[in-house]
């Protein structure tokens, strides 16, 4: 293709990607699909573009993208509001992801006569919600803040969850121990070293934000700081999704605990004040995090947009029809299994009406997470598993189209316009631009 066709390509891709994000509160479509559609007309339908030369760059842009998103989503969580929904969001998360995985895993293995650790694994790709479709949805529908906070817990921590699930179950099948006892202290080590190293750096970060926000290019320095967090803490052998999360988290909260605890009275705003106060240097803390937010959604923005039209491209029609029928099981045992989870789970969640319990097995869209694992299983475990992205991409592609059932039925709640609290997200919050 002629470089400037090839760029002009480009600038058409990004133009519909900000038309179809800004459109997803009146069509209720999620973007993804539109991007995904994009791809396979460009790709294997018109053959404008050929999909083997990105093919090698699409795991990285994927990883790149979720690590932006992630970040970002540790940035926009107020830590009293992950301390008052975490028993709920962490059930929901760990409860469905588990039932998930479990329930295809046991499809899997029925249908295509793979072993447990294989099957277990095509689970723990398709078993968690994809932070970056529900975020911006989030922000659109008419739902009350607490519902809100507790969908936003289970799928920040659900990306973690199947990172760390597909690790072990990769480790597993090459050889480590299948012992228990090995395998829960991996876990647990893996989330302390992981938990840990983010609350390190973004402390020490959080020091040096006052500072470094006066120079020019802090936000790429940022991003160099989350890269490096990433990578240090995968060498370490830990959790590298959870610690950039939770750098993220202590970024945006750090200051405001200093001043709680009256470490440094000029930190930033009392306990989750939205009033800012200003630094000693510098910007004050609300206002480096809304910059970050911004410039790192923006970025989220650019690598997402190129993966899933690069993830449309990548489709194999072949291998689609003979993966379609399987994924429609599959999608049937995850939709089951969601509605196993909420309804176990009524208690934990006791203020909510049943149309919002409702909603809650809707929201169940698999999105950047499942397609980045699945080409990670790929090219670790080989040809035995060609088939997986596509299993994905269909996966993907059906549990957003159910995702429009329940931003729809979202329009039957109350109006939340009395109540200013919970019908406008704080600043930053649910940021459309970060999905």
């Amino acid at each position: 293709m002629d470089l400037t066709l090839f760029f002009a390509l480009l600038g058409g891709l990004l133009v519909l990607a900000f038309v179809a994000n800004r459109l997803v509160r009146f069509t209720h479509v999620p973007d993804v699909i539109i991007l995904m559609a994009t791809g396979v007309v460009i790709g294997p339908v018109l053959h404008w573009v050929n999909p083997d030369i990105f093919r090698g760059a699409t795991h990285g842009f994927g990883t790149l993208a979720l690590i932006l998103i992630l970040f970002e989503g540790g940035l926009d969580l107020k830590l009293r509001e992950i301390l008052k929904h975490f028993g709920a969001g962490i059930f929901l998360s760990l409860f469905s992801f588990v039932l998930c995985m479990a329930a295809v895993a046991g499809v899997c293995q029925l249908a295509l006569h793979l072993s447990w650790v294989s099957a277990l694994l095509i689970g723990a790709v398709l078993g968690c919600i994809s932070s970056s479709i529900l975020l911006p949805v989030l922000q659109q529908v008419n739902l009350r803040r607490e519902v809100k906070v507790t969908l936003l817990v289970e799928a920040t921590f659900g990306d973690a969850l199947a990172v760390l699930a597909v690790t072990t179950l990769l480790g597993v099948a090459s050889g480590g121990s299948t012992s228990p006892k090995a395998i829960a202290w991996t876990l647990v080590s893996s989330l302390i070293l992981a938990v840990a190293s983010g609350v390190l750096a973004g402390m020490l970060w959080s020091y040096l934000l006052p500072v470094l926000s006066e120079e020019r290019f802090w936000h790429v320095l940022t991003f160099a700081a989350v890269l490096l967090v990433y990578s240090g803490v995968h060498f370490l052998q830990g959790n590298e999704l959870v610690s950039v999360l939770v750098f993220g988290l202590t970024l945006t909260n750090f200051p405001a605990v200093r001043k709680r605890l009256h470490f440094d009275e000029t930190a930033g705003a009392d306990w989750f004040n939205e009033m800012p106060v200003q630094s000693k240097h510098g910007a004050s803390p609300d206002l480096q995090r809304d910059q970050m937010l911004t410039f790192h959604g923006e970025l989220a923005f650019l690598l997402r947009t190129f993966f899933f039209v690069l993830l449309g491209a990548l489709v194999d029609f072949a291998a689609l029809r003979k993966s379609i029928l399987l994924a429609l099981l599959c999608f049937a045992t995850i939709f089951v299994a969601r509605f196993v989870a909420v309804q176990t789970g009524r208690l934990a969640w006791r203020t909510f009406s049943a149309l919002e319990r409702e909603l809650m097995l809707w929201f169940i869209p698999r999105g950047l997470i499942t397609a980045v694992l699945g080409i990670e299983v790929l090219d670790a475990r080989g040809p035995s598993f060609e088939f997986l992205p596509s299993l994905a991409f269909t996966v993907v592609l059906l549990t957003n189209l159910i995702l429009l059932v329940g931003t729809v039925r979202a329009g039957n709640l109350p109006s939340l316009s009395a109540s200013k609290d919970l019908s406008a997200p704080e600043p930053g919050a649910f940021d459309a631009t970060i999905s």
